[in-house]
């Protein structure tokens, strides 16, 4: 089961850089106790889902489409992104995210195999814009709080919640 964490952080790093700038992903070792076992091709693909959601929401973000969230985000999750974009599209500004790390821990799967929850402290960079011009540029540290349930061939986004710490 290491093995396939490994494998699946070493992947998903690669896969995630942005020009000169590597995002660090870290995925703890499953272990919790459960009626279901969360086998390493479900844990690769839900964490390689979960980071495609990340990059979805940043392009939405960035262009204030609130459609690019349809792939990977549903239900509540969808709903307040969408309201986001909507809102900072009316007041003429866009964000834009540079992750820099995710430190990721499954901590639940449920017993139907309809859910997985998981905890991720982010590293990442933001700026919001005004047009082209930068109004703040922040370094963020949070710890979300992230449900994903199955939906046709991958892994969405139904709860994303930053925990405050």
């Amino acid at each position: 089961m290491i093995k396939h964490i490994l494998a699946a952080t070493i992947v998903l790093t690669a896969s995630f850089a942005f020009g000169d700038d590597q995002v660090s992903v870290h995925v703890q070792p499953t272990n919790f106790q459960g009626p279901r076992q969360l086998q390493g091709q479900t844990q690769s693909a839900v964490i390689r889902d979960y980071l495609q959601s990340w990059q979805s929401l940043h392009t939405a973000l960035d262009q204030n489409n609130a459609a690019l969230l349809d792939p990977d985000f549903v239900g509540t999750a969808h709903d307040k992104l969408a309201a986001t974009i909507q809102q900072q599209a009316s007041l003429g500004i866009r964000t834009r995210y540079q992750d820099r790390a995710h430190d990721i821990q499954i901590v639940f799967y449920s017993p139907e195999g309809l859910s997985i929850q998981l905890i991720d402290n982010v590293d990442y960079d933001t700026q919001v814009l005004d047009h082209d011009k930068v109004l703040t540029t922040q370094r963020v540290h949070a710890r979300y709080v992230v449900v994903l349930t199955p939906a046709e061939a991958r892994w969405r986004v139904r709860l994303f919640q930053a925990d405050s710490q």
